[in-house]
């Protein structure tokens, strides 16, 4: 203790011991570990209060400074300010020598700290007692609520040092975070980098946990991981980021939790909402601080420090990091003051960026001198680190494979180097992982320039010693580093070869999709296109392209068999080569894998498939430069995202409901969006950061769109209200609100040169505004020349564009387009483009007469607007399409829909060929090594399809009506099919000739077949009948019964039928005299599907009721019942051997029962299994194999599962979903089905 405070301790002892109860401050002072429970003890068994002071007093006064600062500190809490005052011109200056028994740094602090990455206190600490009181202050902030503190400086000011030592402090830790604390050190990073560090963070939260068995493959999926673990598991903790550059990381972190930021921009947390706090650390040390580090260092005073030490602190600038650069060179040798000034006085070092904040004059010189001194060795280990990434925390073990070392030499190297501040060591319980900064890294690089290519080398020859047989697993402490940069060394050391064989493989393919997603990968091959390119550009392609159509399928869990998804590519793709090697090979052990026979026939004019959003994609549009789209949609966000890979760039919670429009300003700058929860808003497309709202509008705001100039900007929206407004960006009000629309409001656009805007409406009109002015110019009433004499039903007007030079305009109302000359108001032209389904949304390309039609029957249509004829129907989405949008210079083209993605098309891939697609109306028949489908399409023609080669050998003409069902015979020289009228037709193969046409039925057919004789014909329809056809003289039998429509029946033994119907009833007919046979009331609900057992003796059958039934055709026994299921039960079918039976329900499960007691012996899939989806839907159709043992199902795809187990076997991915059956061939090796989007599917087996 100092005298001088010891004596002013004595001076006021009398007051002191005459004042003050001993209970109350005794209870601070062991809190802050200056007393201990045997001193209490002693004091309160003193008999007079004045003892027991007295005997508090002694204790102190045989203790340091501290103990006098914290009997100090608790006189003031406990009221005693007058007798604090005596003490206060006594108290000790605190240096540089930290005691636990102020800050607090208990074992359990220390265990907190550790357990947290927190670093380690440096070697050489000098306290700022002011800015670490100010922190810990804001700290107690934090205590109730979540918040963010930004710790703002300059570089090498000391922030992170600052915020480590905050934290020592037991009652900060134990009050405020009891939950613990976590270190991570961000910096500079891209969406991959931090995406990198969500996933080292996530896998630190999940260590000793088997909550998550896999790192999080994108950032959204990390940030609700990190919200369940710092809500679930660490409650009431603090996140330190430290080093953050850019405000939309933090948007990566919002998990409202508590946050320590460190940054150089003190606006970094403008991007998030929450409470806030700002504390702003000085750009640098005093020279007295600067002078006291150096004296730390060589363990002198500081007024015993010779003259260079003073001229030394000048030269660094009073730069905390380059001070301490020095002092460890000091520290070393404390007799080389002159010369170490001499150094940095003499040598002249380039400076690296010379717009950075950084001071890289003295940085380099320190930096030159610090690595001067190392041991040769080290100095070329430490010329190593060169090629370390910027802010990445390399794993112990990559350094181990680099220098081929064990853990422990490689660890004691490196301690050398964080000993000398030339490094920095980030402990994670056994894990350590180190760093450069980065001016360390930028002189590095600078010093070694002419050397990096062989060190790059060097990395990758080292990394295939060490994986000569496959690549890191998850339980490799360096997977992610390899995987998130082998490419990168690879390039960059030239290794051309090696490049090509990595990027070009499927293997590296599977394994990095596997661990962190398509979009990387995609990255890659863009980055190193150049490289790639001179190897094989199409094979480059190949993979890009594969990647970008089925990158959305490679984040699914569980993980697809990329094989399979490779054997979907085209013949001659390279990852289709590499993907029929393995499945040849995997097959012959037993594995499942399919060929799509008839895949040539698909033309596939997407180019990239992006899923972000996790509901409808409401809006999306291209940037102006083509470079970046924006996306919005019912998940209340704002997504931009890379048009050329998918990558993410920002992502922003922008409103409190649906995400309705949103569009790029003419510069690219902003981004406006509009939602249901009546704002507009525009967000800085680059930040994130909120520019402005407007909340004029009082219903939902439908359409957002900028002017095409970018002087002068406008904007303009319309609403649910019936108003549309317009606004100068300049102001924060409406400029002019256009009043005239009765009914709301859907779409608006400027004109080409911006003079008018142009508003549709729900009331039947579009009309036509002066935009400097706001007045009404032009009213078309669409409503009015629509509408027909019998038709009172509303036009409610979806969109309206400007065509070309702005003097017609384009109108959508229901199925048909409307163009109107715009100075005159007369129609010119009137397009239907679809009967079946309304028009989203309309497009025109900027570069050619080509208009792109968004429909809600789940896609695109291209109509050439000259000849006004539809040339192609871009096929691919899975539910409604609600936009479409051209890329600024016409050659691709984006649309967007309810099944949450964004697809991007090639213009110039789409063929007229691609106009026609099939229906879910089909039949197949399987003769040795031929099969032939029939189908109909969607222009209500009937095709005969070869199942070997996938050409159509038959087309009939045009039908009056749409075709239900079709069916063929046996020799492939008959084909039936039933229409929506009721008619049925026979035709004669392959000429096409009408042999008989059958009327009695008065609903549409649902379902034909020919009989064995194949005289006979027997059709079931809506009607609620079935009815048996002569065919050739058009006789027929009706078997009524049914009292609801028939869903369909199949033929048993001999000349008997089964029926089943909405009804709930199953009904057996003898077809050949019409009597029903017999009769079962079998369920609540209506009966979805019905098998017979091979053997005859059993039929199941399946039910909306939720249950399926064992039926004993023979005896008058009651039903098995199969309960279980909590959805319809949709789809039911027993083995081959009579043994088992599987049902599929809406819910996509699967159960296989045993026949003989109806017990349940799998359920597919096993919940451990489910991740996503159980089958993409319902299930609707199930095949066993011959031997039983095989079970193929239908759903949103296909699947084949093994009876045995109950475990799937493989998937088979369609480009559509909602699959309505498949049918088999009796070898189990061939498949057909057709998609909701009329993909025909012929898939073979590989043996």
């Amino acid at each position: 203790m100092e005298e001088r405070t010891r004596s002013c301790l004595l001076r006021n002892r009398s007051a002191l011991e005459q004042d003050i109860k001993t209970s109350y401050i005794m209870d601070h002072l062991i809190s802050e570990e200056v007393l201990n429970l045997e001193d209490e003890q002693n004091v309160k068994v003193q008999a007079t209060r004045k003892e027991r002071a007295a005997l508090l007093i002694d204790l102190i006064l045989q203790k340091d400074n501290y103990a006098v600062i914290s009997f100090y500190n608790a006189l003031l809490n406990e009221g005693y300010k007058e007798l604090a005052v005596l003490l206060q011109d006594g108290l000790p200056i605190i240096s540089t020598s930290i005691k636990s028994s102020i800050d607090g740094l208990t074992p359990y602090v220390q265990t907190v700290l550790c357990e947290g990455g927190v670093p380690q206190r440096p070697v050489v600490f000098v306290d700022r007692p002011e800015l670490l009181q100010t922190i810990r202050s804001e700290l107690f902030n934090l205590e109730t609520e979540p918040g963010w503190i930004t710790l703002c400086g300059m570089a090498g000011c000391g922030k992170s040092v600052l915020a480590a030592e905050a934290l020592r402090n037991h009652r900060v830790i134990s009050e405020c975070f009891p939950g613990g604390v976590h270190w991570v050190a961000v910096g500079k990073q891209d969406r991959a980098g931090i995406l990198v560090i969500l996933q080292n963070l996530c896998s630190r939260f999940n260590q000793g946990s088997q909550t998550y068995l896999n790192p999080p493959l994108n950032i959204e999926e990390a940030r609700d991981r990190l919200r369940f673990f710092m809500a679930r598991k660490y409650p009431r903790s603090l996140l330190i980021l430290d080093d953050v550059w850019d405000n939309w990381v933090l948007k990566c972190f919002d998990v409202q939790c508590r946050v320590l930021i460190t940054s150089r921009d003190k606006t970094i947390s403008e991007a998030v909402a929450g409470n806030k706090f700002l504390i702003l650390v000085q750009s640098g040390l005093s020279n007295d601080k600067g002078l006291e580090i150096l004296a730390r260092f060589v363990n002198l005073k500081v007024s015993c420090l010779p003259d260079e030490a003073h001229i030394i602190v000048q030269e660094c600038k009073g730069s905390p990091l380059v001070v301490s650069l020095i002092g460890a060179l000091l520290r070393e040798f404390p007799n080389r003051w002159a010369y170490y000034l001499k150094q940095l006085q003499g040598k002249q070092f380039k400076r690296i960026r010379k717009s950075s904040s950084y001071d890289y004059e003295a940085l380099d010189e320190a930096m030159a001198i610090s690595i001067e001194v190392l041991e040769h060795d080290h100095r070329e280990y430490y010329k190593d680190l060169s090629i370390l990434k910027k802010d990445v925390k390399v794993p112990t073990k990559v350094l181990c494979i680099l220098w081929e070392m064990d853990v422990e030499e490689v660890e004691d190297i490196l301690q050398v180097f964080v000993n000398k501040s030339l490094l920095f060591c980030d402990r994670n319980k056994r894990s350590f992982r180190y760093y450069l900064h980065d001016l360390q890294l930028d002189f590095l690089t600078e010093q070694n320039h002419d050397q990096l290519m062989d060190l790059h080398v060097k990395m990758v020859h080292q990394y295939q010693k060490t994986y000569k047989n496959g690549f890191p697993s998850p339980s490799d402490e360096d997977y992610i580093y390899w995987y998130s940069f082998l490419a990168d060394h690879m390039a960059k050391a030239n290794l051309k070869k090696e490049l090509y064989s990595l990027m070009f493989s499927m293997d590296w393919i599977k394994a990095k999709t596997e661990v962190m997603g398509p979009a990387q990968l995609i990255n890659d091959f863009v980055e190193h296109r150049h490289v790639l390119d001179e190897e094989n550009s199409t094979v480059r392609e190949n993979f890009q392209e594969f990647l970008s159509l089925k990158g959305h399928l490679l984040v699914q869990k569980p993980f697809p068999d990329i094989v399979q998804l490779g054997l979907c590519q085209p013949d001659s793709s390279e990852v289709y080569r590499q993907a029929k090697l393995k499945a040849v090979e995997k097959a012959q052990y037993g594995a499942v894998y399919l060929e799509w026979i008839n895949k040539t026939t698909l033309q596939n004019s997407s180019s990239l498939v992006v899923q972000l959003h996790c509901d409808a994609v409401f809006h999306a549009c291209f940037s102006h430069d083509g470079l970046k789209i924006a996306s919005c949609g019912a998940d209340k966000t704002l997504q931009i995202f890379k048009s050329e890979t998918g990558e993410k760039l920002l992502e922003i919670n922008a409103h409190d409901d649906e995400v309705l429009c949103c569009a790029f300003s003419p510069d690219d700058k902003f981004v406006v969006t509009c939602s249901s929860d009546t704002k507009v808003k525009i967000w800085n497309s680059i930040t994130g950061q909120l520019i402005h709202t407007y909340r004029e509008h009082e219903e939902q705001v439908n359409c957002c769109q900028f002017t095409h100039s970018q002087h002068n900007v406008m904007l303009v929206t319309c609403s649910n209200d019936t108003l549309v407004k317009t606004w100068d960006l300049k102001g924060s009000n409406c400029k002019n609100t256009l009043f005239g629309h009765t009914e709301p409001v859907n779409h608006c656009s400027f004109s080409p040169d911006d003079q008018y805007v142009a508003s549709c409406s729900n009331d039947g009109t579009v009309k036509l505004w002066d935009t400097r002015s706001g007045n009404e110019w032009k009213s078309i009433d669409v409503n009015e020349q629509c509408r027909t004499s019998d038709d009172d039903e509303e036009v409610l007007l979806k969109c309206c564009l400007w065509i070309s030079d702005g003097t017609q305009i384009l109108a959508a109302a229901k199925s048909t387009l409307l163009i109107y000359d715009v100075s005159t108001g007369d129609m010119i032209t009137e397009l239907v483009i679809s009967r079946y389904s309304n028009i989203q949304s309309c497009a025109i390309s900027p570069t050619r007469p080509l208009l792109a039609v968004a429909l809600s029957h789940n896609s695109v249509e291209l109509w050439d607007m000259k000849l006004h004829k539809r040339v192609a129907d871009c096929s691919g989405h899975l539910s409604w399409v609600h936009c479409v949008q051209f890329s600024p210079e016409g050659a691709k083209l984006l649309s967007s829909s309810d099944d949450q993605t964004v697809r991007l098309w090639e213009i110039n891939k789409v063929h007229s060929s691609s106009a026609v697609s099939l229906v879910q109306c089909m039949d197949a028949i399987f003769q040795q090594d031929d099969m032939f489908v029939l189908v109909s399409d969607d222009k209500k023609c009937l095709q005969l399809i070869n199942g070997k080669t996938g050409n159509v050998m038959f087309q009939s003409d045009v039908q009056d009506s749409r075709i239900c069902c079709c069916c063929l015979n046996q020799h492939i020289n008959l084909a039936a099919f039933g229409h929506g009228d009721g008619i049925l037709k026979v035709l004669e193969l392959p000429s096409g000739k009408t042999l008989s046409t059958l009327t009695g039925h008065t609903n549409a057919v649902q379902r034909c077949q020919f009989t064995h004789h194949e005289q006979t014909l027997i059709s079931s329809s809506d009607d609620a009948t079935i009815r048996v056809w002569n065919w050739h003289t058009g006789a027929c039998k009706v078997l009524e019964g049914h009292t609801e429509q028939v869903k369909n029946f199949k033929l048993l033994r001999g000349s008997q039928l089964l029926s089943w119907s909405f009804d709930g009833t199953m009904k057996v007919w003898n077809f050949a005299t019409g009597e029903l046979v017999k009769n079962f009331d079998c369920h609540d609900g209506a009966v979805l599907s019905c098998d017979v057992s091979p053997d005859g003796s059993k039929v199941v059958s399946a039910s909306a009721d939720k249950s399926a039934k064992i039926w004993s055709l023979r005896d008058n026994v009651p039903p098995i019942v199969l309960a279980g299921h909590n959805a319809c039960v949709r789809s039911c079918r027993f083995t081959w051997d009579n043994e088992y039976l599987a049902t599929g329900d809406d819910n996509g499960e699967i159960r296989i029962w045993r026949v003989k007691d109806g017990s349940l012996l799998h359920i597919c899939p096993k919940d451990a299994e489910i991740k996503d989806s159980k089958h993409g839907g319902w299930v609707t159709d199930l095949r066993f194999s011959p031997n039983s043992k095989i079970l193929v199902s239908t759903g949103g795809y296909i699947k084949w599962w093994d009876v045995t187990t109950g475990e799937t076997l493989q998937t088979f991915y369609t480009n559509g979903t909602n699959l309505k059956s498949i049918h088999v061939s009796s070898d189990f090796k061939t498949f057909v089905t057709i998609d909701n989007i009329g993909i025909l599917y012929i898939l073979k087996m590989i043996n």
